[in-house]
């Protein structure tokens, strides 16, 4: 591929700078924890510099969370896994203070339960979930970012929802087991 017939040239902060959140997000879903994502983004983003020179136009996003997913699996290869519960400073700010805390109560527990339904998938569909459904990325930037085809990205993608649905009905019914044990 060319670099596109642009007025203005593709440049490394044309193509990473956009897109660091994304990369966060996506190396704190599979790293586990706040401070190695960190440490993986920072990495990914020296890779992307020093490999600029191999990008070859098309789609950056995609190029760029291909680096951070692959720097991710290779800083895992060196570091235990061990999950992490940490202080979410989007979850617990003042945004919603109108809210009731009842409501903020229900809110945390759901954003729990799904955290922890989704860390229980397994890392190949935690990462076609995060990427299409938190990200945005389309069918054909997935299979760009992981290196696949497209149909794998659909099949794969469908046996995530699934396996995400099954894991949300354990953590409910983990979660409901508490209740039923009491009352007999």
């Amino acid at each position: 591929m060319s670099r596109p017939d642009t007025d203005s040239p593709v440049t490394l902060e044309s193509v990473v700078l956009p897109n660091l959140d994304a990369a966060y997000r996506l190396a704190r879903w599979l790293a586990g924890n706040q401070q190695d994502a960190e440490d993986i983004v920072q990495e990914a983003s020296l890779r992307a510099i020093r490999y600029f020179r191999t990008f070859s136009g098309g789609n950056g996003r995609a190029w760029f969370l291909r680096i951070v997913r692959n720097t991710c699996y290779s800083w895992r290869g060196d570091k235990p896994q061990a999950p992490v519960d940490e202080f979410d400073e989007e979850q617990h700010s003042n945004v919603r203070d109108a809210m009731n805390p009842e409501t903020l109560l229900l809110h945390a527990a759901d954003v729990a339960l799904v955290k922890r339904a989704m860390n229980d998938l397994p890392d190949r569909f935690r990462e076609l979930l995060v990427l299409r459904e938190l990200e945005g990325l389309t069918y054909q930037e997935l299979a760009d970012v992981l290196a696949i085809p497209i149909g794998t990205v659909m099949s794969g993608l469908s046996r995530a929802r699934h396996a995400l649905q099954g894991a949300l009905t354990r953590q409910l019914g983990a979660r409901e087991q508490p209740r039923h044990a009491a009352a007999v």
